[in-house]
């Protein structure tokens, strides 16, 4: 007899604004409690240190979260002069220090080495895994660590305001950036040092400040609202992806992991009509107006690999 699961089943993507001092586990495991929900994860780890977007998945919108973190992201960050620490941020051990104090013209005048495609080295507290071990688990055992440099993309870099022995920038950037990183080189660079006392993340994809919600305001809203009236809906980053309508033949097969066939003329100008072409590799399938599965296409084929249970 298959054994019950433990809560209850709440399905979409919670745009949620991070605060302060916590964890993006212990966030995660907050809005488990205020929902009783089955399964849930995040799009992207927030330090403590950090504020801001962090995508929580419910139910079957778990199931879309690689493509949620393959998003690009926007980052608001302080840097104080002066000091580097074993960290990269004020959570650290200061390891050097500084008298010199960069100018905003220096400042400026550095900024685009740092857009493009560049090649920065993780901090050595980070997730990147050493030998099948956290970097951070071998950092906090006093290990120093090789960590290999790699390449990340960056959009934007721009100076907001300085201060004596600060400055506040703007970020846009792809997957895997570092913004403590950002801020240890720039401070290397012009000869002063720095690390980050100050992050927000503004916006992952299509996730952003202006729908937000404080994990206080969603636990309120939760005591007279049903999940869905606050949630977004599991395809919410899927949106990129080209949606075609299913017949009801069609549904059944798909729920039964079969694969489509599309050949007759009628099938190449449903295709046609949902932007879908031979450079087109996913497809999102909807019937009864709901997501139905995630379809890999290959030549005339269409094969579930996601199939969501909605």
């Amino acid at each position: 007899m298959a054994r019950n699961k433990k809560g209850t089943p709440v399905h979409g993507w919670l745009n949620l604004d991070k605060p302060l001092g916590m964890t993006s586990t212990q966030a995660v495991g907050r809005v488990r409690r205020i929902l009783n929900a089955q399964k849930l994860g995040h799009a992207g780890t927030l330090d403590p240190l950090a504020t801001g977007i962090l995508p929580i998945a419910l139910g079957e919108a778990t199931k879309t979260i690689p493509f949620a973190q393959d998003r690009d992201k926007v980052y608001r960050f302080t840097v104080k002069w002066g000091e580097a620490t074993n960290t990269d941020d004020c959570e650290g051990t200061v390891i050097s220090t500084s008298d010199q104090r960069p100018t905003p013209e220096a400042i400026t005048a550095l900024l685009p080495r740092f857009i493009g495609t560049i090649s920065q080295i993780p901090p050595q507290f980070s997730a990147i895994k050493i030998d099948g071990e956290r970097a951070y688990d071998l950092a906090r055992a006093g290990e120093i660590v090789e960590i290999k440099a790699r390449e990340v993309t960056v959009y934007a870099l721009k100076l907001l305001k300085t201060a004596e022995n600060e400055a506040e920038f703007e970020l846009e950037c792809g997957k895997g950036t570092y913004v403590r990183s950002i801020a240890r080189d720039l401070g290397q660079i012009l000869g002063c040092f720095g690390h980050v006392t100050v992050l927000r993340r503004l916006a992952v994809g299509n996730f952003t400040e202006t729908d937000a919600i404080s994990l206080d305001a969603f636990e309120k809203m939760m005591q007279s609202a049903a999940p869905d009236q606050v949630l977004m809906p599991v395809e919410t980053v899927l949106d990129d992806i080209p949606a075609l309508a299913m017949t009801a033949s069609e549904v059944s097969r798909i729920k039964q992991g079969q694969t489509l066939k599309f050949i007759s003329r009628q099938d190449v100008d449903r295709l046609s009509v949902a932007g879908i072409d031979e450079e087109t590799n996913l497809v999102l399938a909807v019937g009864d107006s709901k997501p139905l599965a995630l379809l890999e296409k290959n030549g005339i084929e269409l094969h579930p690999v996601k199939v969501f249970n909605l």
